[in-house]
């Protein structure tokens, strides 16, 4: 009724504002027929007279008000600007209105394929559409707003003097007759263009208007219905299987399936047009995770140590690693729309199996891979009956049959392959839910619970699935950051290896955390319980408590608590993606090191300053905790602190680096981390010292590479003879040799002389510092065999 009214009164001021441009139509008319009429009649010319008035009228005067009003009718043109916008709001009304109509028929026909699932994703449809008609309808509110303005602007000329003197007067009709014509037709253009978008817009209007009132009801509906599902799928939805009732098939099966798949198709088409940004999200993901590992398998083989990676035997992962990506996106794509319509997730399912089935026909046993095809056959006819549309009891029938079938091939699986079991124990235990849930289902469907035979048998199906994707999936990524770690070992030129079996095993547990709580929403998701779940922890941790004047959430408290947890583990792990391992980094010189414990620092600021945000703690609140952490720092932390601001004026002073080989008091050795707190140092015998960075700012400490990395090294030789030849020739062997810098010259003093022997002294910059006495054995040993080779005694 309400719609009927509003088009009434629209229809009536439409009428109105039209009344005028008819009247101005009709005279228009006559003013041409008078002047027609008069023109074979003699015209009195005016009389003119010394004594006239100056202030009359010109024919300028007419022409400029006639042209007045062409301007005014040009503008008409603006109104057919929005009509292919309008144009493209009814082709998605259309779609809307195909939507409303596939959820009000399944709504209203009791549909016993529906879910929670199903509902779930109703209501985000009607939302949408809720969502799109608002929108709509405020931008035709706004053409309609430039149409009464164009209509006012033509009433306006009602108000124009000289326009009504021309059409109250013959001799000025006749004297202006062409451009009246040229008016008239000018006016017929405008006024049908006038007519042509004011219906455009109030029928759009209407349909917008329908649209609204008919979504605002089903979400009613389904709202109700999502409040009874919960009690309803517990009860006797359905007579007991042993019970044969009388049906009457008023349609084929093929007519219904055909049907079945329309509507789901259809549904699915519209619900992906509208949350399209979540699909593109996903296959960033894919894409990204593609380049990566092919990015690294392509700087392997640019440096020609595509041989390094041997050793880690990957499995997953190649120079094209379109298996790997596909694994990662099927496994990811349930977590990203968790309410997407049934046909979607059984499509995504059925991809991650025909990919999986790639890899398994390579991996596994034949009898494994055999019952891994008696799998895929099952979930396939389990997911076509739901849309067969067969009478009741014979689709329960079937489904009967199908999850008996899945029983005895879980038991069967579990009995006769435990020893392929033993390595995934999750496997084992995702196996006995598979048995259990359609276990479940077989007994749900005997006592007439279809609902939940539909979730129980679909869980098992799903979970199973999942389960056997996510263990491909933790190896594939797994494999990917250990390629990561060696290719960016490999760009720094380190040739030491590392323990790659306990580099994988920490990045296996983190892979595996995230990949259970992947399964386990999935898991909630597929029963049903993860949005009732969801809304009841979150009213939980997002209720309001306090302790005296300080509120707070539990849910602010757990989320400040990860995303500190969150920043300290990639301070701890950031390490690894760039090849970092802990003991190599000390033999770059560069520093490089130093750099990463920058971003260590960085990523833990800014995690404490998200953790503030996210939690919601109030500012003033902050200021009292830091208050009275300070009287605690007055207290007994004031050594802490020290050593934490120590920490960061290293970092940022930079007089110490990563790798610098340093004496702090009577330890001498290689700096091998820089913490907030501490810095280690390596000594020459293996020693791991820890120095407190308070110690090291207070104290004098010596930075043997903190510019450059030689040091000078000197020899003593105690000859019996010596000649200038001889020390020349002393001094081309220590250039020759490896590790001298050859920038500056050696050089050789005459230390002591006595009537039986010469002492020399040699003195030679080694390039590198921890080579000192590697550099100093090198030339001993050259110089000696020199000598000796000259007949020249060394004592």
């Amino acid at each position: 009724m309400l719609t009927y009214f509003y088009i009434f009164v629209n229809g009536f001021e439409f009428m109105i504002m039209k009344f005028f441009p008819f009247i101005i139509i009709f005279l228009f008319g006559s003013a041409v027929v008078f002047a027609q009429n008069d023109t074979n009649q003699p015209k009195r010319p005016p009389e003119v007279s010394i004594f006239s008035n100056t202030d009359t009228v010109t024919r300028n005067d007419y022409l400029l008000s006639i042209e007045r009003v062409f301007q005014t009718l040009n503008k008409a043109s603006v109104l057919s600007e929005p009509v292919p916008n309008i144009q493209v709001m009814r082709d998605d009304l259309d779609d809307d209105d195909s939507a409303i109509v596939i959820i009000k028929d399944r709504l209203n026909m009791n549909d016993r394929s529906l879910s929670m699932r199903n509902l779930q994703m109703f209501s985000i449809i009607l939302k949408q559409i809720d969502k799109n008609s608002t929108s709509y309808a405020r931008q035709l509110n706004q053409y309609d707003s430039i149409v009464n303005g164009f209509k006012n602007q033509i009433l306006d000329l009602r108000k124009d003097t000289l326009i009504r003197k021309i059409l109250r007067d013959p001799a000025l009709r006749d004297s202006f007759r062409t451009q009246l014509l040229q008016l008239r037709t000018k006016w017929k253009k405008t006024d049908s263009l006038i007519k042509t978008v004011s219906l455009l817009v109030h029928n759009t209007q209407a349909r917008t208007s329908d649209n609204l009132i008919t979504a605002d009801e089903l979400q009613l509906q389904v709202k109700t219905l999502t409040q009874t599902t919960g009690s309803r799928i517990f009860g006797k939805e359905s007579f007991y299987l042993w019970q044969f009732p009388k049906t009457r098939k008023d349609k084929t099966i093929s007519t219904e399936f055909k049907r079945s798949v329309s509507s789901e198709r259809k549904i699915t088409n519209y619900y992906f047009a509208n949350t399209h940004n979540l699909l593109l999200l996903l296959l960033l993901s894919g894409l990204i995770f593609f380049f990566w590992i092919f990015y690294n398998f392509k700087s392997l083989k640019k440096r020609g140590k595509t041989d390094s990676i041997k050793e880690f035997n990957f499995r997953y992962i190649n120079p094209y690693p379109v298996f790997a990506s596909l694994v990662l996106m099927l496994n990811l794509a349930p977590l990203f729309d968790l309410d997407a319509p049934f046909i979607y997730i059984a499509t995504i399912e059925f991809l991650l199996m025909a990919t999986l089935t790639y890899s398994f026909w390579k991996r596994l046993p034949r009898k494994l891979f055999y019952l891994w095809l008696i799998f895929i056959v099952l979930f396939l006819l389990q997911s076509l009956t739901r849309y067969l549309g067969l009478p009741v009891y014979f689709n329960r029938l079937l489904f009967f049959i199908l999850n008996g079938l899945s029983v005895l091939l879980g038991l069967y699986a579990l009995i006769n392959n435990e020893k392929e079991y033993r390595q995934h124990r999750f496997l084992i235990l995702t196996a006995g839910l598979y048995t259990l849930f359609n276990f479940l289902a077989v007994v749900c469907n005997l006592f007439g619970r279809v609902t939940l035979m539909q979730i129980f048998g679909s869980t098992g199906f799903y979970a199973f699935i999942q389960t056997a994707g996510l263990l491909v999936f933790i190896h594939a990524v797994t494999e990917a950051f250990l390629l990561q770690v060696q290719s960016s070992r490999v760009r720094k030129e380190y040739t030491n290896g590392f323990n790659h079996q306990e580099v994988a095993t920490r990045i296996e547990r983190i892979v595996v955390f995230f990949s259970f709580v992947i399964w386990l929403v999935v898991f909630a998701t597929n029963l049903n319980i993860y949005n009732p779940l969801s809304g009841y922890i979150g009213d939980i941790l997002s209720k309001v408590r306090s302790i005296g004047s300080f509120k707070f959430t539990y849910g602010g408290v757990i989320l400040f608590v990860l995303i500190l947890w969150a920043a300290n583990f990639l301070r701890k792990y950031i390490g690894y993606f760039f090849g970092e391992m802990g003991d190599e980094e000390i033999f770059d010189n560069k520093g490089p090191g130093s750099k990463l414990m920058i971003l260590k620092l960085v990523l833990l600021v800014v995690g404490f300053l998200l953790a503030i945000a996210a939690s919601g703690l109030a500012i003033d609140k902050i200021t009292v905790i830091l208050g009275a952490l300070s009287v605690g720092i007055g207290l007994g932390l004031q050594n802490i602190v020290n050593n934490f601001v120590s920490g960061i004026i290293l970092i940022f002073d930079r007089t110490l680096h990563i790798g610098d080989t340093v004496e702090i008091g009577s330890n001498k050795g290689r700096v091998k981390q820089i913490s907030m707190r501490s810095s280690t140092l390596l000594t020459p015998e293996g020693a791991e010292v820890i120095i407190p960075n308070g110690t090291i700012l207070s104290n004098n400490f010596v930075n043997w590479s903190l510019n450059e990395n030689y040091i000078r090294v000197d020899l003593t030789f105690t000859v019996d003879k010596s000649s200038k030849e001889m020390r020349q020739e002393i001094m081309t062997i220590m250039k020759s040799l490896p590790d001298v810098v050859k920038e500056k010259e050696p050089e050789i003093f005459i230390n002591t002389v006595t009537s039986e022997s010469t002492q020399l002294k040699v003195y030679f910059w080694c390039e590198d510092v921890t080579k000192r006495e590697l550099a100093r054995s090198e030339a001993y040993t050259a110089i000696s065999k020199y000598l000796r080779d000259k007949g020249v005694k060394i004592s």
